[in-house]
């Protein structure tokens, strides 16, 4: 289990842009379950990912993992157990390194660090049997920088190595906003079969409704540090787009967007 207990967040306390965006927030995400959360600019979406993560702070509140207390805990430790995937597929692995550095690093991040070499090239035959699935070639360009991808190559690229250790939770922050519809779809494919195959927990972030209803058993909807919206299993399953596109633009035309 992943939860925010009684979060609460202030941004810049004390000066004239001073926002108090959570106020006794909480939320519990269930060993195994997928869940897309949607909602206006502003609303909190990446400020909750951020808490998670832990490249944010609670001014008070808990953050739990499997009922541990990891608040304090800084983001780097949590990476160990967090994967965490950004809108921009620049951000998910190494421009200036090859695919197989990057995957052999990926693939390290558990292990302790020594003066041996990274890339043990035993493990390129694994490495390609990873890859191949995707049906993107990268399986035959190992030697090519990352930096030299297609943005849904590299964010390919990125799941792969997000999940290539065991890891509790995946976080998608807006991970196909940044591609054309076409490879957004080839990702969520991807995105999908990953998830149930690992059988990890994920939280995914995105402001493509559909996406939000085809994709994942629960969905939330945020608006100005609260949840307005929270359906799971057969009862999100029943929803129709038409009604949570009512409750989105509601939203928005309240926030004069």
């Amino acid at each position: 289990m992943l939860a925010l207990e009684r979060i609460h967040l202030t941004y810049n306390p004390g000066t004239v842009r001073e926002m108090g965006l959570f106020r006794d927030f909480s939320l519990d995400v269930p060993q195994g379950q997928y869940l897309s959360v949607v909602g206006s600019n502003g609303s909190g979406k990446t400020s909750m990912l951020n808490l998670l993560c832990g490249s944010l702070m609670p001014d008070a509140g808990r953050v739990l993992m499997a009922g541990k207390d990891i608040t304090g805990q800084s983001e780097h430790v949590r990476a160990r157990n967090i994967g965490r995937i950004h809108q921009n597929p620049a951000m998910g692995s190494c421009a200036g390194m090859s695919i197989l550095e990057n995957l052999a690093l990926s693939g390290s991040k558990q292990k302790k660090m020594n003066l041996l070499p990274a890339v043990d090239r035993k493990q390129v035959a694994r490495y390609k049997e990873m890859l191949a699935p995707l049906g993107l070639g990268l399986e035959n360009m190992l030697e090519a920088r990352a930096g030299n991808l297609s943005g849904g190559q590299r964010q390919a690229l990125a799941l792969i190595m997000a999940a290539m250790t065991p890891i509790s939770c995946l976080i998608l922050d807006e991970h196909t906003a940044a591609l054309d519809p076409k490879t957004a779809d080839t990702i969520m494919h991807l995105t999908d079969s990953l998830i149930h195959e690992k059988g990890i927990t994920a939280i995914m972030v995105t402001h493509n409704l559909r996406y939000a209803l085809d994709y994942g058993n629960r969905i939330v909807m945020m608006h100005q540090g609260q949840i307005v919206l929270d359906e799971s299993d057969e009862n999100k399953q029943a929803l129709r787009l038409e009604k949570v596109l009512g409750l989105f633009n509601e939203i928005s035309v309240e926030c004069g967007n």
